[in-house]
């Protein structure tokens, strides 16, 4: 399983991103999860996650395969629809 296949720009504050990231391992995915607020470029990356995501926020924004797949509503309701886990067997986040 490739660690890059799913990445989590995340706040080590913040319930939502400690919530996608417990999902995704319950799922068995060993995603890279990016503390934003202990990176020195933080602020600056989160600003742009947020004007990529169209929102006040920036985290938490999750990436599959290199594609933004959202936020923690996105990803809960590709989750709900089932359609969560094909995406991430393509990315080769899954092999089961």
């Amino acid at each position: 399983m490739d660690r890059r296949a799913v990445v989590i720009f995340s706040t080590s504050s913040c319930c939502m991103c400690h919530t996608v990231t417990q999902l995704f391992r319950e799922l068995g995915v060993n995603a890279t999860v990016v503390e934003l607020d202990e990176d020195p470029r933080g602020k600056e990356m989160e600003k742009a996650l947020a004007r990529l995501m169209g929102r006040s926020t920036g985290v938490p924004a999750v990436f599959i395969g290199g594609r933004l797949a959202g936020s923690t509503d996105k990803v809960m309701s590709l989750h709900l629809s089932g359609n969560l886990v094909p995406l991430l067997r393509n990315a080769g986040a899954l092999w089961v």
